[in-house]
């Protein structure tokens, strides 16, 4: 449907909700025993919080490192409080206060904050948006501070915030600076700031951004004074044959005229989560019509089958329609994180569950793939194949493309986003508003809301992502009259929804609404399948050509060497052949694998090593490959992958 300027649905707050499920719960506390702690190790080694010490003249020393390193010290924190938040841990309470005493005594008189700037540039401050990150790194601490204020109940790092905010207000307000930021974030952090101060300024601020992006007043020029040592290769980005290229930050144009997602994912995604939260404050149908507009091009032109986003390592960016090539994909695990929660924004303004099933297919594939299933190793850019000899670009960068997750990197953004997005996965599981509640995810977890007037609390048991099965039980504080909205994922077959005992007819791809009266203990139960679908690309999809990929349930497959009777390339997969579905409990953790057919040459055929020979003389033999999660690959040593296989057509 169009957005209609209903009342958006709210996301139920960390406080009020948390996960129990057989899936995610052995994810999430992996995260919370392994990845928090490896991570913090990894700030301190590489400088990033002595910058902070440097900067408050507590510590001797030169800046560490890039001039963006602030912002993964505010998301490890920001992911530290949200654990915090559900769970008492006094070691962890200790280190988030000291960091937190460190960074306001960093903070200049002034309110300005960025270690960078103020040990190596401070006097260029706000002088090139567009290269550098001083906007971006001062979203990050808003963000960093509200959950801070929701574990602790304190405003120390709240103060922060505002002073930081308000000097920002005072420079590009509406009396300031025409400057937007070339990486964004701080749209979408304004506004949680705003919803958590109540200062409208910050709302003002950040519908400012949203709409002088494109606007030519407000390019900064970037040329000046940055050599390429400092800023990297970000000017090739820039400038396109002596010109601005305004694409790579989605500044080619207002937003409002966009009509394709462009240039760097991760940016476009901050940018539209930021100005879907503006429409949910403001009311803005036309903006939520221009977000509606660019979701359907990316999702049905520029797209992986895996909810991954961006298809080239050069400037980590969208490319042209169709251009989605496998064995070079970048596919950026912050990437997936951002359309993640720009998917949340849209399902808040439209409750179309087209948007809850495009988060579920990217988190657990395009954003789960970026982990280890130890916590420790992290993938930056994702491809969708991998050759025997590892990544063809790993020469030219081989933290990023490798044929195995990294423990750290230069750019760090994907080790410490990938944190903060599954302590608060309790969030996204349910939301609702004056009159409904909306249950968006099958996660086995426990929420308690207000729904008209009545403190509802619902407990949810789930065998998600393997079998289609849920069971939600709703226990209001009295007998009280509101709407369930239940999504049906659009995977599902055979669906049969019970709503306290009596059958209820539902539609996969849309959410079920149920009004009644709800007493004590009323029960939905889902139950589905989940077919094994052999899934084609569109023709002009050349990189997938002739070839399929596998899913089942939300869970996209891949073949992995180890697994398959002959290397990858010789395979032709038979969808129309026998599929064996088995869950595995010992392999990667526990996952449900699928034994498919597949064709291969008979290698009788070529005894004695024939380089070629007439295709009547070949024949080929029938095998079984096995299928794995895509999030599982890369946990059992190097190997070659892929995700679309070359297979029988009945298509041509």
């Amino acid at each position: 449907m169009t957005y209609d300027s209903c009342q958006p649905l709210k996301p139920v707050s960390l406080t009020d909700a948390s996960i129990d499920d057989d899936f995610w719960t052995p994810r999430i506390q992996t995260v919370r025993d392994s990845t928090i702690d490896f991570v913090y190790d990894r700030l301190v080694e590489s400088g990033r919080i002595e910058n902070f010490r440097i900067a408050a003249g507590e510590a001797d020393g030169d800046f560490q490192g890039r001039f963006y390193n602030d912002s993964d010290v505010y998301k490890w924190l920001e992911g530290a409080c949200y654990f915090l938040t559900t769970d008492s841990d006094a070691d962890l309470r200790e280190r988030v206060d000291e960091l937190v005493s460190l960074i306001a005594s960093a903070q200049e008189a002034d309110g300005y904050l960025n270690t960078y700037f103020q040990l190596v540039e401070p006097e260029q401050k706000w002088t090139n948006l567009h290269v550098l990150h001083e906007l971006y790194c001062a979203g990050h601490l808003f963000e960093a501070a509200i959950a801070h204020s929701e574990a602790t109940g304190e405003d120390s790092l709240v103060k922060v915030a505002t002073a930081l905010a308000d000097h920002i207000d005072e420079r590009f307000g509406p009396d300031g600076y025409r400057g937007v930021p070339g990486h964004e974030g701080i749209e979408l952090a304004l506004v949680k700031l705003y919803r958590e101060t109540g200062e409208q300024r910050y709302l003002d601020l950040a519908e400012h951004f949203v709409d002088h992006r494109g606007d030519p007043d407000s390019r900064l020029k970037y040329e000046a004074f940055h050599p390429e040592e400092i800023a990297g290769d970000a000017y090739d980005h820039v400038v396109e044959d002596g010109e601005y290229d305004g694409r790579y930050f989605q500044d080619h144009a207002p937003l409002r005229e966009q009509e394709t997602v462009e240039g760097h994912a991760v940016r476009a995604m901050y940018l539209y989560t930021g100005a879907g939260d503006v429409a949910i404050e403001t009311g803005d149908d036309e903006l939520v019509a221009v977000l509606e507009r660019l979701w359907e091009n990316m999702t049905e032109r520029r797209m992986y089958v895996t909810g991954g986003i961006g298809s080239s390592h050069e400037g980590e960016r969208f490319t042209g329609d169709y251009d989605l090539p496998n064995e070079t994909s970048y596919a950026e695990t912050c990437a997936a994180l951002g359309s993640i929660i720009w998917n949340r924004r849209l399902l808040q303004l439209t409750r179309e569950a087209k948007y809850a099933d495009l988060q579920s297919r990217t988190l657990y594939n395009a954003l789960l793939a970026g982990l280890s299933l130890d916590g420790t190793r992290f993938f930056y850019a994702n491809p969708h194949e991998m050759g025997p000899e590892g990544h063809p670009l790993h020469d030219e960068d081989p933290n990023r493309f490798a044929a195995q997750r990294q423990g750290w990197f230069q750019t760090a953004c994907c080790p410490t986003n990938v944190p903060r997005l599954l302590a608060s996965l309790a969030t996204q599981v349910y939301a609702s508003d004056d009159s409904s509640l909306y249950v968006n995810h099958h996660i086995g977890s426990e929420a308690t809301v207000v729904v008209d007037d009545t403190t509802v609390t619902v407990e949810q048991e789930s065998s998600f992502p393997w079998d289609a099965e849920s069971c939600l039980t709703v226990t209001p504080a009295q007998p009280a009259t509101f709407e369930l909205a239940l999504r049906i994922p659009e995977w599902c077959t055979d669906v049969s929804v019970t709503v306290a005992g009596e059958e209820t007819e539902a539609t996969p791809g849309e959410f079920l609404h149920v009004e009644r009266e709800w007493t004590a203990g009323d029960k939905i139960v889902f139950e589905g399948s989940f077919p094994v679908t052999f899934v084609r690309a569109n023709p002009n999809v050349r990189s997938a050509s002739g070839a399929v990929a596998v899913q089942r349930g939300p869970v996209v497959y891949c073949l992995e060497g180890q697994d398959s009777p002959r290397p990858l390339h010789q395979l032709r997969l038979l969808p129309d052949g026998d599929t064996v579905v088995d869950h595995d409990h010992e392999l990667l953790d526990g996952v449900t694998t699928l034994d498919l057919d597949a064709l291969v040459p008979e290698e009788s055929c070529w005894a004695g090593g024939p380089l070629y020979q007439p295709d009547s003389e070949t024949t080929v033999e029938t095998t079984t490959v096995r299928a794995i999660p895509y999030y599982g690959w890369a946990n059992r040593g190097e190997d070659e992958m892929r995700v679309w296989v070359d297979a029988e057509s009945s298509q041509l």
